[in-house]
């Protein structure tokens, strides 16, 4: 018997499929297609030569666990405890998947905020619990009143996602405020803050649960070294939590994955000694920008972009068709692949919503513009 029996192939490989068959250009999925950092790359082939090919230590390689701690500190001002606190994952989304089944059992509740990513229900059911879907506001910032309506005594975990995917939503200083509120009122509530875009930020700098004291005992973050360095074929992330629930979570990281690739880990630990984030933030402006300029002609009205790479859009003064319908009409008629919004609603919420990837060349963007200014 399946144990995700409702669960269909992930509409990030359905678009992609469709965007193969019939030669369209992929704004659909979420991964860059321009090429990694010259630096990173000879940084790594000077690495194969070398003895690094055997297990890490199953928290992760030292010297990248250091050089984390040391990131989160000079942009969170939080000290970590890399022995205790840290643990490197195979991607955030195993990280995620980890700590859901760490902490959830039969019948808990785990309130998700939809739009949401399409890996935490199936985490919460391959764990027995029950997925409690919430949606955000009009504007996606969440309704909060709706949040603690929504609290059980079975309620176990709630898990935010900022910057927001697939919106590009970024939350408000006042919104962490009533977040700490609440779980103050609910303390025995856990969180999960899935923060893989946290380096890509417009609008106002990305909050992270990593500087608020009144959460940190109770939150688990989630990071990944494939959206902010753009490797998402690598599949590093990383997590980080206080002691007593990191002691849960390596029970059941260590009979999943145990280590992640070594040569990876080695890599990236010599990249963060040379690498910038801000420039990485730069480039995303720089593209957002871009993509945004190249369709202000087109009827696509394009909804605010405050972080990550990707850029909603309505266009409902183009079609009356349902957006899943329309996403396969771009992909075979106008040579566009997008993703429909409403995929990522428990109830298939349709506003005529699409989300573009923006993560491309800017050759890649001008050439799919030059499709969707005509539709």
């Amino acid at each position: 018997m399946s144990k995700l029996p409702n669960t269909p192939t992930s509409i990030f490989s359905i678009m992609s499929q469709l965007a193969n068959k019939h030669g369209a250009i992929n704004l659909s999925q979420g991964f860059p297609n321009f090429p990694v950092d010259e630096r990173l790359l000879n940084i790594t082939k000077n690495l194969i030569g070398k003895n690094v090919h055997q297990y890490t230590p199953m928290n992760g390689l030292p010297s990248l666990l250091e050089n984390i701690a040391s990131l989160t500190f000079k942009n969170y001002k939080r000290k970590v405890n890399i022995a205790s606190e840290m643990l490197i994952t195979a991607g955030a989304t195993q990280g995620i998947y980890t700590v859901i089944n760490s902490f959830v059992k039969n019948n808990d509740e785990v309130i998700i905020l939809d739009p949401s990513y399409d890996s935490y229900e199936p985490s919460v059911l391959v764990a027995g619990g029950k997925p409690v879907r919430i949606s955000l506001n009009d504007d996606y910032s969440p309704n909060f009143n709706r949040i603690e309506d929504a609290i059980t005594k079975n309620t176990k975990l709630i898990i935010i996602n900022n910057p927001h995917n697939p919106t590009g939503k970024i939350w408000k200083e006042s919104e962490f405020q009533a977040l700490e509120s609440l779980l103050e009122k609910h303390d025995r509530v856990l969180l999960l803050s899935d923060e893989v875009y946290e380096y890509i930020s417009f609008s106002h700098p990305h909050i992270s649960i990593n500087t608020r004291p009144k959460l940190r005992d109770k939150a688990i973050v989630a990071s990944s070294f494939g959206k902010s360095l753009h490797v998402t074929g690598w599949k590093v992330g990383y997590l980080i939590a206080p002691e007593k629930l990191m002691l849960e979570i390596k029970k059941i990281h260590q009979f999943l994955v145990f280590s992640i690739s070594s040569l990876s880990q080695h890599a990236i630990s010599e990249y963060l000694d040379i690498v910038d984030f801000n420039e990485i933030e730069k480039m995303y402006v720089s593209k957002r920008t871009l993509f945004q300029n190249l369709l202000k002609n087109s009827k696509f009205e394009l909804l605010p972009c405050e972080g990550t790479y990707f850029q909603v859009v309505n266009y409902k003064q183009i079609s009356t068709k349902g957006d899943m319908d329309f996403a396969k009409e771009l992909i075979v008629k106008h040579g566009v692949a997008a993703i429909p919004i409403s995929v990522f609603y428990k109830d298939s919420t349709d506003k005529q919503m699409l989300r573009f990837c923006f993560a491309k060349t800017d050759e890649t963007l001008i050439a799919a513009a030059e499709k969707l200014v005509k539709i």
